[in-house]
């Protein structure tokens, strides 16, 4: 683990609990504004705040829509640094319609930041509950595996800085993150709006002994995805066939696309699925040049001693890997699409380089984001549910867990139709 490397974090949690603030705030108070996105703050078109205060939501709402509607559509995107450390922020949106989006920029974050809006929980409790799309955000992160959750209870500033409500948030978090099996938190109170506990330690809150928010990110070990791949068998699925001159004597046919794990060598003996059949590496290329041996992540050509009938969609994996084809598949998946899950349609599922056919051979159960509980007396999904399938693909796919290996464990479902996005899965488990 190193905390040098670059931190991917996204920001989550129920509309209007200030993400699109906290970043800019984030971005303003580490001095990583021009002077025209400063200017911007405290004269933009479509300020929503006080004359000579700045509107930090402004930064990360890129879209005009977003602007004007005060509320954040798309996944945006920022880039900044500190002498400790790289980040990339994924501003991600808290309305339900728009949950497809946060599942976006949650699949590729280290870490994520859970704002918690102060002011709109009940008190009268001693545990308050939490709102649904913070529920419903924490179950998401968990599918995902997001390593590190940070729980930033915001706009603190209007309830006096108040620590035993702050204590009253984390008792209801912990709670959550009990049920969800969720480790690795953190919790940091703050006002994203004046800055408190966001880059340096709030003066109106020394009942906090920890670390500001941004101190937090910079000391978040990340582990390095790469090194832990590289023990795994090789798996390479085929993007594309190259050809050079097909009528010519010395006829070039490379296999393109990207080592998803393990290693490859010349010389290596292969196996392509789901044919099965056999070979040996006789020649590895990179965009610098050509290469004895390549690990997971690379982009490759592959060439091959025999010719075989290889086309995208296919697999390589080394001889003697215990990876094998399979049409049957476990699933969690969470669903975007406004027209429920329908069992007796076909879907396409695209995973990795392939698209083909599905059907839903039963729903398992259904995650009530209220009570956490299973259900397992529904036969579809509605918008924005989580719950676990099983499904059976026309053509049987190299795949692995989710767990295993994000990359080569994760899928979309695709309405035939429509051509819409219906889902995004995470499989759980081969058949």
């Amino acid at each position: 683990m190193s905390t040098d490397s670059v931190l991917r974090f996204i920001t989550a949690g129920s509309v209007d609990d200030g993400k699109s603030t906290l970043i800019g705030r984030l971005l303003f108070d580490s001095q990583s504004l021009l002077a025209d996105q400063v200017a911007a703050l405290y004269h933009g078109k479509h300020k929503r705040t006080a004359d000579g205060v700045p509107d930090f939501a402004q930064l990360t709402d890129g879209l005009a829509a977003e602007r004007e509607q005060g509320i954040t559509i798309d996944v945006a995107y920022r880039y900044f640094a500190t002498p400790a450390r790289k980040f990339i922020i994924a501003d991600t949106p808290g309305h339900e319609q728009y949950t497809r989006n946060m599942v976006t920029g949650a699949s590729t974050a280290d870490a994520a930041i859970i704002l918690i809006d102060a002011t709109r929980l009940d008190y009268s409790e001693h545990t308050p509950a939490l709102l649904p799309q913070t529920r419903r955000h924490s179950a998401i992160l968990k599918l995902l595996g997001t390593a590190h959750i940070i729980v930033a209870v915001n706009k603190l500033d209007l309830l006096d800085y108040s620590e035993e409500k702050f204590n009253a948030i984390k008792r209801a978090y912990s709670k959550l993150a009990s049920a969800l099996d969720l480790h690795h938190i953190s919790y940091v109170p703050i006002s994203a709006l004046n800055g408190d506990n966001i880059v340096t330690a709030s003066a109106h809150m020394l009942w906090y002994q920890g670390q500001p928010l941004l101190r937090l990110l910079e000391n978040l070990p990340v582990a390095n995805r790469n090194s832990q791949l590289l023990s795994a068998p090789a798996l390479f699925p085929v993007q594309r066939v190259a050809r050079l001159d097909g009528s010519s004597a010395d006829d070039f046919r490379g296999y393109q696309g990207r080592l998803e794990q393990g290693s490859l060598c010349v010389g290596d003996s292969i196996r392509i699925e789901p044919a099965g059949q056999n070979s040996t590496i006789t020649a590895i290329y990179t965009p610098a040049g050509q290469v004895e041996q390549a690990q997971a992540g690379s982009v490759l050509t592959i060439v091959l001693a025999d010719d075989i009938d290889i086309s995208r969609g296919d697999s390589i994996v080394a001889a003697d890997s215990t990876l094998q084809p399979t049409r049957n598949i476990s699933a969690s998946v969470c669903w975007f699409d406004s027209k429920p899950l329908n069992a007796t349609r076909r879907y396409w599922l695209k995973h990795t380089t392939q698209t083909v056919y599905t059907r839903i051979r039963q729903v398992d159960y259904l995650l009530d984001v209220q009570s956490l509980n299973h259900r397992q007396d529904s036969d579809s999904l509605q918008l924005n549910d989580i719950g676990r399938i099983q499904l059976s693909v026309q053509k049987p796919i190299v795949a692995t867990t989710y767990q295993a290996n994000p990359a080569t464990g994760a899928f979309i479902l695709i309405d035939e139709a429509t051509n819409h996005t219906v889902a995004a899965g995470m499989i759980t488990s081969l058949v």
